[in-house]
């Protein structure tokens, strides 16, 4: 057993602590499975359009089609999370994503594959990612009984994520080798039989349905006046969204650094995304070791700013050596920062408004990234890619400076919640007789 400086406790037992609990504990192990699946489909499916067409352009146009339904739907998807049971609307998410799946398996064994078709079906997955990550992020309070946990319980999801993406595109790549695309796809269809045979098996309480069609729009009103107003939760989604537009560009321009500063080629940039694949499964053992989301907008503030220092050094790297440690730093930066105020606003949030909040988090996200990299491909034609990822690590260090000020109004709006929740153990006058926060401070 090791105990940082912080008195968080790096054991087996204390990271892995959130699944004691029996729901997150299948929820966890069906994901696992399905996780790879996916990530073995992404890859294969990156590599057989470019293998139709040999098209970079469509390459763009097959991811931007997946992303853009899941954006725009989210927030209505965050209403439904809200007032149906999000195990459910799980339930019908993977179900549907499964069939999507055996779908290109038929199409190709039909011979009847097409650009097209592959784009059509990539909409219908980006509708359903929609209501599924939304749904999914949202369920993850529910299925751990301790407030205390939810840090842990995030922290893991983002540590199977990252093992997922080390292990799903080696395997797709030697399937790929050894077959073709047709077994990635199936072998993703099965996977996620474990994920829906698990929510099936969970006891979950059954929610309040609430929930008029007529009122949607209503309900998404709400839900944005909530996040507007609520000062910790606006500041915490707009840094999540600096990142994405003006950071995690810097993963789009990761071929051009491999070939164009460092000279290698396919292996070198393997390297590299595995870099940072390894730095973010670091960073979720370290959050998982945390005990407490006590201090979360301090870790955010720290990996803003080691996040950007790390992206800027890569930018004007010419080794090897050095830009692998680099991007180690920014994918442990990243993750941490990303999952830090993840947990945050999850503990924070109000049941009832808590699927239309992570709604947004969800846009912050989606939402910025395809418009980041877009910005970021057009930048490097002009003025090359270090000084692209040069001017994007400036611009985050900025975030990073105007978040940090912005501490002590989150703590001051945040300690209440907390001591109300009995996650800072204190009793003050008049607490016990404390109702639940409907709507958030002012400020």
């Amino acid at each position: 057993m090791i105990r940082n400086p912080s008195g968080n406790t790096f054991s087996i037992k204390n990271i892995l602590r959130a699944l004691q609990y029996k729901n997150y504990r299948l929820f966890f192990g069906g994901q696992a499975v399905s996780l790879i699946g996916t990530w073995m489909q992404q890859i294969a499916l990156s590599w057989l359009i470019y293998r139709l067409t040999g098209s970079p352009f469509l390459l763009g146009v097959v991811s931007f089609s997946s992303q853009i339904p899941t954006f725009l739907l989210s927030p209505i998807a965050g209403v439904y999370a809200d007032h149906f049971d999000k195990r459910k609307i799980l339930i019908i998410t993977q179900s549907l994503s499964m069939i999507q799946a055996f779908l290109l398996v038929f199409l190709i064994a039909a011979d009847l594959i097409s650009v097209w078709w592959i784009i059509t079906l990539n909409i219908m997955l980006g509708i359903i990612n929609g209501f599924d990550m939304t749904s999914r992020q949202a369920f993850v309070v529910e299925m751990v009984e301790n407030k205390d946990d939810i840090g842990n319980a995030i922290a893991l999801n983002s540590m199977m994520f990252n093992l997922a993406r080390l292990i799903g595109p080696s395997l797709a790549g030697i399937i790929i080798a050894a077959a073709d695309e047709t077994v990635c796809f199936l072998i993703n269809g099965i996977s996620y039989i474990g994920v829906i045979i698990a929510l099936i098996k969970m006891n979950t309480p059954k929610p309040e349905n609430t929930f008029r069609r007529n009122e949607i729009l209503n309900n998404i009103k709400e839900g944005f006046k909530y996040t507007v107003e609520f000062t910790p939760v606006r500041i915490i989604l707009g840094q999540v969204a600096l990142i994405s537009l003006a950071g995690m560009p810097y993963i789009v321009l990761m071929p051009v650094f491999a070939k164009e500063v460092l000279g290698g080629g396919a292996d070198t940039l393997g390297f590299l995304i595995g870099a940072v694949g390894v730095g973010a499964f670091f960073g979720a053992i370290f959050l998982a070791s945390r005990k407490t989301v006590l201090g979360l907008g301090r870790v955010i503030a720290r990996t803003a700013f080691s996040f950007s220092v790390a992206v800027i050094l890569f930018a004007h790297s010419d080794l090897l050596w050095v830009s692998l440690l680099l991007m180690v730093a920014a994918g442990f930066s990243a993750m941490v920062q990303l999952s830090s105020g993840n947990t945050i606003i999850q503990t924070i949030t109000d049941d009832s408004m808590r699927g239309r909040v992570m709604s947004f988090y969800t846009m912050s996200f989606m939402g910025a990234a395809p418009l980041g990299s877009l910005i970021a491909g057009s930048s490097a034609d002009a003025i090359g890619a270090p000084l692209t990822l040069t001017f994007g690590g400036l611009i985050c260090m900025l975030g990073a400076i105007y978040f940090t000020n912005k501490l002590p109004v989150i703590k001051k709006l945040i300690k209440p919640i907390y001591v109300e929740k009995g996650i800072i153990k204190e009793v003050a006058k008049g607490m016990q007789s404390a109702t639940h926060l409907r709507m958030p401070p002012q400020g």
